[in-house]
């Protein structure tokens, strides 16, 4: 028997982001958050969930684009100290000597030194109690030519992507390679019939 663990936002994995905007002065702002994901094909979206006491909240309303930063395990200090204060009162790019890159394309930064970049207009928003959904149109990727394999595609073994436990509030690495999706799965179907597999 599985034991119940109530109502609670978990969910692994968790996708570790850093939310790039501008403010109302322009000047560039970075949130972590981990409540984050694609949630469309065509048009590309992703949705991200910001709490509305937050800075970037406000800077996302007002621009109406925002980037997502994907970093990488060994950013993993920084990374928290972006979610840790408010862009209100600190400059952190200042602080912690990253380097906002404005998009051509959205009025957003990017981090140029996360290896992964989404760039974002804003679709859609909806109020979900304390959080309110921005789900993102993904105009471009930007990525580091070491994070991609020899067929451009990326590699997150190169990327190493973060991962946010949210009950036990920790970082993880993810990066080992299972198994080819959409392939793995035909073994089952050269197999007699399993009544116990959905």
């Amino acid at each position: 028997m599985k034991k119940s663990l109530g109502a609670q936002t978990l969910l692994h994995p968790t996708p570790v982001v850093v939310v790039g905007t501008y403010d109302a002065a322009g000047r560039p702002n970075a949130m972590t958050a981990a409540w984050a994901g694609i949630c469309c094909s065509q048009p590309p979206c992703v949705g991200v969930a910001l709490r509305r006491a937050t800075y970037t909240h406000e800077n996302l309303l007002n621009r109406r684009a925002f980037t997502l930063g994907v970093p990488s395990r060994d950013q993993v200090r920084v990374v928290d100290y972006l979610g840790l204060v408010s862009g209100r009162d600190v400059d952190k790019f200042r602080v912690t000597g990253l380097t906002p890159v404005r998009s051509l394309l959205v009025d957003a930064p990017y981090i140029e030194e996360f290896p992964l970049a989404l760039e974002c207009r804003l679709y859609r928003t909806l109020e979900l109690g304390l959080h309110t959904l921005f789900v993102g149109e993904i105009v471009d990727v930007k990525a580091d030519p070491g994070i991609l394999d020899e067929e451009g595609r990326t590699d997150p073994e190169r990327l190493k992507p973060l991962s946010f436990a949210p009950d036990s509030q920790a970082y993880y690495a993810l990066n080992d390679f299972v198994a080819r999706a959409f392939e793995v799965g035909r073994e089952i179907t050269l197999q007699p019939p399993n009544p116990h597999v959905a």
